[in-house]
């Protein structure tokens, strides 16, 4: 599957810095479309206006964690596709398993490269287009 280089993406956290890193390493990849948000409920207010095709957000921010913003996300029926992959510098497995609870479609620890970020985001892209194309089929097999 090929990487959709200009599809939006939605970078959150309250650590202004790791956007900024963040922000260049999806640059390195190729991605043309960024916008950032510092903190959940900012987050949510952009998602609200735009459609993003991927959100990439910190773990452990305030006011909103990352796992209240995603589980925010996954309740909004307009929102709850979204692909949504987590970032944190906590490594542990209880941290894994509760982000994939939540809804999370991938971790990833912090510090990461371009290359590691690249591979997630086709990782979840590719397993959102399989989903995608499976509710496509049964839908079609409903109808006939």
């Amino acid at each position: 599957m090929q990487l959709d280089l200009k599809m939006p993406v939605l970078v959150v956290d309250d650590f202004r810095v790791m956007v900024k890193v963040v922000k260049a390493l999806l640059a390195e990849v190729g991605f043309q479309d960024v916008d950032d948000a510092p903190d959940g409920p900012a987050a949510l207010a952009r998602m609200r206006e735009r459609h993003y095709g991927l959100v990439i957000s910190d773990w452990n921010m305030a006011p909103m964690s990352g796992h209240e913003l995603l589980q925010q996300v996954r309740a909004d029926a307009a929102l709850g596709k979204t692909p949504f992959i987590v970032m944190t510098a906590d490594s542990k497995t209880d941290n894994v398993l509760s982000a994939r609870r939540a809804g999370a479609d991938s971790y990833i620890v912090k510090p990461f490269n371009a290359s590691t970020l690249r591979a997630k985001i086709t990782a979840v892209c590719a397993a959102a287009a399989q989903a995608d194309a499976a509710a496509s089929q049964s839908v079609n097999t409903a109808v006939a």
